[in-house]
This record gives structure tokens, C-alpha cells and sequence, in this order.
């Protein structure tokens, strides 16, 4: 939906590890450039691994959060942020500033977890909230409520909204696939890194019998999820 193009500068926010920064940064070429921002010491140390690792000249990673980037206004064709907004304190703030950075006709485009009852992997955080409180257990759905998206982007002065609502199947090969996915690589890792293992064992069975109806006989799992893609244009001022 942002529609990236060879020989952009595009930013992205909470950026992760970089599995959508390394696309980004072969979809603008050589003759482009992508900054890859994220709050996470740990996940820019990650990127910055990988991107040493496939020889990737084009990126640039900073640590910065996402509700007040460390950039002049206006600097970049686009900025992007892929699964992002759900863990920031303020989802608003955060897309004003990719509004606020980006130049006039460029495109911000974000994408987020939809309905929380459209996720099959949610009863995760009941189950974890059971045993440690987590933080980001109450807000992690709220942008991916109808409309609430778009409301964000229209608030940031962005014009031209296009908005998608997707469902997608998450393939998972294995239990372990799962597991690793949802409870050590998801919204809830840093809560479980709190557990004893009795506690680890009793949430790992508790989570699986959460998506035992999503388990194939051949024993992988296909798990729905949904998302939400909203596209915006900062328009000429």
C-alpha cells in the first residue's frame, strides 16, 4: 500500500529485527536509502547483525522511539511501520511523527493487529496476565478496532486514507514453532522471562490448549490472525 519505490528514502519505525526493512531497502535500490529506527537496544543490535550479514550497504539503524524521532522535518518520501504501533505508549504521537517527517506528496503507511476476537493466539495474554501483569496485554488490540487507525491518521493531518482490513493464516510447522513465536518472540516475551519453569510448563500447556482447534493432524497449526494497513499522503503544504 505505500508503494515504495526504487531510489526513495523511506524511515521506519519500530523497525524489530529488520524482516521488513531488508525488503524495504531491496524494493528503493542502491539509488535509495531506508533509516530503520526502534527503541529496542537489543532488536537494533539484531539489525544490524543481519544486515551485515546479507552485505545490505543501504540502511542505516538508529535507536530512537517512535513517539519522538530525532529527524528534520520533511526529510524522507515515506515512513513505514509494520506491527509497530501496538507496543508504543502512544500510537497517535507516533504517527504524527512519521507525518511530520515525511515530505510533502510522500506516503506514511502502518500496519497493525486487527480485532483481538479475529486473533486466535490471544487467549496468550489471559493466560500470562494470570501469573505476572504485563503492560502491554490491555493496549496491544486497541489500534486494530474499527476505525481507530484511520481516526489516527486523519488526526496527523494525513490525507488521501486508504484503509484495508486482511485476515491471514499464521502457518506454523510444529508445537515448538508455536510456542517460539507467540510466548518467546511475541508481546509477551518479556513477561515470560519472569517464570520459574514450573510456571514456563503450566503457560506453555495452557497456551496450547488455546489453539488446540487450529492443530492439523499432521501436527502443524494454522492459526488465524488478522491486520489492519492503513495508507496516508502528507499533502502539500
Amino acid at each position: 500500500m505505500a508503494r515504495v519505490q526504487s531510489g526513495q528514502n523511506v524511515v521506519e519505525t519500530a523497525c524489530g529485527s529488520g524482516l521488513v526493512t531488508l525488503r524495504l531497502a531491496e524494493m528503493v535500490g542502491d539509488a535509495g536509502s531506508v533509516l530503520a529506527t526502534d527503541l529496542s537496544q537489543g532488536m537494533i543490535d539484531d539489525l544490524k547483525a543481519r544486515l551485515e550479514a546479507s552485505a545490505t550497504p543501504n540502511v542505516k539503524v538508529e535507536r530512537m522511539g517512535a513517539e519522538k524521532l530525532d529527524l528534520p522535518n520533511q526529510s524522507f518520501d515515506a515512513a513505514i511501520c509494520a506491527l509497530g504501533l501496538m507496543y508504543t505508549p502512544d500510537p497517535a504521537a507516533a504517527v504524527s511523527e512519521m507525518a511530520r517527517v515525511t515530505g510533502s506528496g510522500g506516503t506514511v503507511a502502518a500496519t497493525v493487529w486487527g480485532n483481538r476476537r479475529n486473533c486466535g493466539w490471544a487467549e496468550v495474554f489471559p493466560i500470562v496476565d494470570s501469573h505476572v501483569a504485563s503492560e502491554v496485554c490491555p493496549m496491544f488490540f486497541g489500534t486494530g478496532a474499527p476505525g481507530i487507525l484511520k481516526r489516527i491518521f486523519e488526526d496527523a493531518g494525513l490525507g488521501r486514507i486508504e484503509e484495508i482490513r486482511h485476515c491471514e493464516t499464521l502457518e506454523f510447522g510444529t508445537e515448538h514453532d508455536v510456542l517460539d513465536a507467540v510466548l518467546l518472540g511475541g508481546p509477551v516475551a518479556l513477561a515470560v522471562k519472569r517464570f520459574s519453569n514450573e510456571i514456563w510448563a503450566e503457560v506453555q500447556n495452557s497456551f496450547l490448549a488455546s489453539v488446540a482447534d487450529f492443530r492439523r493432524n499432521d501436527g502443524s497449526y494454522g492459526i488465524p490472525g488478522e491486520f489492519v494497513t492503513v495508507k496516508g499522503v502528507r499533502e502539500a503544504t
